[in-house]
C-alpha cells in the first residue's frame, strides 16, 4: 500500500500541507495517490536522526553493514509485482526493463556487500614504528578510509530503482558506513516510498540504529536546496541534468562548510567512426548505432548523441542507412511531461544552429508524452566553431558531425567538453592509423568503448562510470561500480595509537583478514614487531 508519506528514520510522517502526485506518462494522466511534502521541521529531523544514528553506524562492521544490504535486497524483491506495476506506471518504461532493473538493484547492493567482506577498499596503510632510525626515530602511522557523515542522495529520472532510492549511491554510501537521506525524485514517488519502505524494514530487522535512512518528497529546488544548505550533511550524490547538477554544487559551494558533491550530469557520448570500420560495415553500424541512441527513448546518459567521421563514400552510405533505421523506429513513451517538452525543445534549437542539417525529425509528440528519433548533420568546422553544438539533448537524437580531413578530426576531439564515454569504431589498421585520436578521445572520457555501443554500464569491479566536467563534478569518481564507495569516505591517520584503540583494520594482528599495505609492500600479513 503506498501512503504518500515521508519516511524519517523508522517513523512515516505526513504533515506538509502541499502534496505532490506522480504521472502515467503512457496514459498521459496523473496518479491518484497524493504525497506530502517534507516541512522544514522534517527535514530537520531527518538530517538530526541521521547525525545521531552516524554515532553508532560508523563502527558497525563490515559483516553488519553487508548483512544490512543484502537485508534491503530481499525487502526489495519480497514486494513483488506491485513493485514492478508502480515503476513502470510512474516511468513509462516496459515490464521487462524494469524486472530487468530490480535484479540490478537488487545485486548491486549484494556486489557492495561483497566489497565489505572483501575489506581492501579500505586502503589500510601502515608504516610501523622503527624507534631505532638515526638520525630520527619513525614513529607507528598508520591510515585508512573512514565514513564522512550523513549523505544526501538525489536519484536519476531515466533509472526509477537502479539509480534511484536503493540504488548505486544509497548502497555505497550505507556500505562505507553513512547514513544516507534520499530526496524523492517527483516522476517516482510511488516507487521511492514502496522501497523506502523495504529499506526501513530491512534496517529494523538489522539492528541498525534509527535515522539510518530517510526519504523526502518535495519539489525539487525548494527542497533539494533546503538539504543542500543543511550543515549536518557531509556529502550529495547526484544523477540528473547540468543544470540541476551545477545549481547543487553552486550551493555547497557557497556553504561555510563545502562538502563533497558527486554529480553526474550531461554528457553526448562521441562515437569515432574511423574510415576501416564504415567500409566494411556501415549497414550493420547504423543499424546498431539507430537502436542505441533511441534504447529507452534515448534516455540513456550513455546515449551516442554524437557520432563523428570522416568525409567520404562510406560515410554517406552510413548516413543514408542511419536515417533509414531512425524513421523506422517508432516513438517511445518518455519518463515525464517535462523531459517530453525539453527534448523537443532542445531539439529543435540544435536544427536552428548555424551549418545544422536536419536528415530525419519524428513528429513532435509532446503532448502524447513520446519521443520521436531525430537525426541531424553538420560539418566539423561548424561544430569546433559553436560550443552550444556539445549540449546534450536528452532523448532520441544524434548529430553526425563529418570532417574533411584527418587535421580537423583530431582539432574536432581536441575541442571536446568531458564525457561520460568516449566510443571507437575501428578496425586494427585504423586504430594504427588514427592512434593520435583515439588517444585524445580517451583524454576527453571516464569510459572508452571498441566496436560496441556506449549504453549499458555493467556494475561490477572494473567498472568506471564518471568523466572530465562537465560530465562530472568530480573527474576521479564513480558512480557504478565497487569504486563507488570511496566517494563517501575521507583518509583518516593514526600515529603512534595503541593496538587497543585502533580499528581493526589496522591491527598488528589483521583481524579482519584483509589486504593492507605494510611498509609499501601489499599483504595479507601480521605486522612484525
Amino acid at each position: 500500500m503506498i501512503t504518500g508519506k515521508n519516511i524519517i528514520g523508522f517513523t512515516s510522517v505526513a504533515t506538509g500541507m502541499d502534496t505532490l502526485r506522480a504521472f502515467d506518462p503512457v496514459s498521459n494522466a496523473v496518479l491518484p495517490e497524493t504525497f506530502s511534502t517534507a516541512t522544514a521541521t522534517e527535514v530537520n529531523q531527518a538530517v538530526e536522526k541521521a547525525a545521531a544514528a552516524f554515532k553508532t553506524y560508523r563502527h558497525t562492521s563490515p559483516e553488519q553493514r553487508a548483512l544490512f544490504l543484502e537485508a534491503i535486497a530481499t525487502e526489495i524483491l519480497a514486494i513483488g509485482d506491485p513493485l514492478l506495476e508502480r515503476a513502470v506506471a510512474e516511468s513509462g518504461l516496459p515490464l521487462a526493463r524494469i524486472t530487468g532493473e530490480r535484479m540490478r538493484t537488487a545485486n548491486q547492493l549484494r556486489l557492495f556487500a561483497a566489497v565489505l567482506r572483501e575489506g581492501s577498499w579500505v586502503e589500510a596503510v601502515i608504516d610501523p614504528a622503527q624507534p631505532e632510525r638515526t638520525p630520527l626515530p619513525r614513529p607507528d602511522i598508520r591510515k585508512m578510509l573512514v565514513p564522512l557523515g550523513p549523505v544526501l542522495v538525489f536519484p536519476a529520472s531515466n533509472f526509477p530503482l537502479a539509480f534511484s532510492t536503493a540504488g548505486g549511491d544509497t548502497a555505497s554510501a550505507l556500505a562505507a558506513g553513512n547514513p544516507v537521506i534520499v530526496k524523492a525524485h517527483e516522476s517516482h514517488l510511488g516507487t521511492n516510498e514502496l522501497v523506502a519502505i523495504a529499506i526501513q524494514k530491512a534496517a529494523q530487522s538489522c539492528g541498525m540504529p534509527d535515522g539510518v535512512f530517510s526519504s523526502l518528497n518535495g519539489t525539487g529546488a525548494l527542497l533539494g536546496q533546503q538539504l543542500v544548505k543543511h550543515p549536518g550533511i557531509k556529502a550529495i550524490g547526484f544523477t540528473g541534468s547540468f543544470k540541476a547538477g551545477m545549481a547543487i554544487f553552486d550551493a555547497v559551494n557557497q556553504r561555510a562548510e563545502p562538502i563533497p558533491v558527486y554529480a553526474e550530469m550531461g554528457s553526448i557520448n562521441p562515437v569515432l567512426l574511423l574510415p576501416g570500420k564504415l567500409a566494411a560495415a556501415a549497414q550493420q553500424t547504423a543499424q546498431q548505432y539507430a537502436q542505441s541512441i533511441t534504447l529507452g527513448a534515448g534516455q540513456f546518459c550513455t546515449n551516442p548523441g554524437l557520432l563523428i567521421t570522416l568525409a567520404g563514400e562510406a560515410t554517406e552510405q552510413f548516413a543514408a542507412s542511419l536515417q533509414k533505421e531512425m524513421a523506422a523506429i517508432q516513438p517511445a513513451a518518455m519518463l515525464n511531461p517535462g523531459i517530453c517538452y525539453h527534448y523537443y525543445e532542445n531539439r529543435e534549437q540544435l536544427a536552428r544552429r548555424k551549418g545544422v542539417q536536419t536528415l530525419f525529425a519524428g513528429p513532435r509528440e509532446k503532448d502524447a508524452v513520446k519521443g520521436a528519433p531525430a537525426l541531424y548533420r553538420v560539418a566539423a568546422h561548424d561544430f569546433i566553431a559553436n560550443d552550444e553544438l556539445q549540449q546534450e539533448v536528452f532523448g532520441p537524437s544524434s548529430l553526425l558531425v563529418v570532417c574533411k580531413d584527418d587535421a580537423e578530426l583530431l582539432n574536432l576531439l581536441l575541442h571536446l567538453h568531458g564525457q561520460l564515454t568516449g566510443t571507437v569504431m575501428a578496425t586494427e589498421a585504423d586504430l594504427q592509423t588514427y592512434a593520435e585520436a583515439v588517444e585524445t578521445l580517451c583524454q576527453k572520457a571516464g569510459r572508452v568503448i571498441l566496436n560496441n555501443v556506449p549504453t549499458g554500464v555493467e556494475p561490477g569491479y572494473a567498472m568506471h562510470h564518471g568523466g572530465p566536467f562537465p560530465a562530472t563534478t568530480d573527474i576521479r569518481s564513480t558512480s557504478v561500480g565497487a569504486s563507488a564507495i570511496v566517494r563517501f569516505a575521507r583518509p583518516l591517520c593514526f600515529q603512534d595509537w595503541p593496538q587497543q584503540l585502533l580499528p581493526d583494520a589496522l591491527k598488528d594482528e589483521n583481524p579482519l583478514g584483509i589486504w593492507r599495505k605494510i611498509n609499501g609492500q601489499l599483504t595479507k600479513d601480521t605486522v612484525s614487531r
